[in-house]
């Protein structure tokens, strides 16, 4: 069995809408700092984005984040580009996008269950972008890793990211945190498998 990675970039109070910009990263409904992740990107979140990624042999993206990834990847001529362009891209989506990426397959009818078939199909699976996404994975607990890119701000409205709610686990660090020139702090995670403990602090 495969595992599925997920790489998440937030605020302190875990916004994660649109840290890039543009439609890709759902900046709608009125939300005022789409963009707000690139002033604090600096080297250290470079090479734990790309440590993210490294070894995926699939790509799982929504429909618009496929779109734009669709109209740029396929030119560059980096190792980004060969990891996005040598993975099968898999698109969740109700619709019908057109699947102009070469090794595109459209999922979405039945998304759980075919995520978890990804998981038995391939050895890593990387989420990239979409936030509804990401969110309909957590709250099924369809996961392996979690890696939140903390950053050093506070925006106080926009999409969270357990906003759609989240399977109850206990989660252990897998490595200590990192924490970037400009502020951002990688926290890496993997879920235990099993409920939160609970307990009484002695009196």
């Amino acid at each position: 069995m495969g595992r599925i990675h997920i790489d998440l970039f937030c605020s302190l109070d875990l916004v994660a809408q649109a840290p890039g910009g543009g439609e890709a990263d759902q900046a709608d409904d009125g939300f005022s700092y789409a963009g707000w992740q690139w002033p604090l990107m600096d080297d250290v979140v470079d090479e734990r984005i790309d440590a993210g990624m490294s070894g995926m042999d699939a790509l799982l993206l929504g429909r618009r984040t496929y779109e734009f990834f669709a109209g740029f990847w396929p030119s560059p001529e980096d190792e980004v580009a060969r990891l996005f362009n040598g993975a099968h891209k898999y698109v969740a989506s109700r619709g019908t996008p057109q699947l102009t990426w070469e090794e595109s397959t459209r999922i979405g009818a039945d998304l759980a269950t075919e995520v978890r078939e990804l998981r038995d199909r391939h050895e890593k699976v990387y989420v990239s972008g979409s936030l509804d996404l990401v969110q309909t994975l957590l709250a099924e607990g369809l996961y392996d890793q979690l890696t939140l890119f903390v950053h050093p701000l506070v925006l106080g409205a926009g999409k969270k990211v357990f906003q759609g709610g989240a399977l109850p686990t206990g989660l252990r660090l897998v490595e200590p945190a990192i924490t970037s020139p400009k502020g951002a702090v990688v926290l890496r995670y993997e879920p235990t498998g099993r409920p939160p403990e609970t307990g009484v602090m002695p009196s």
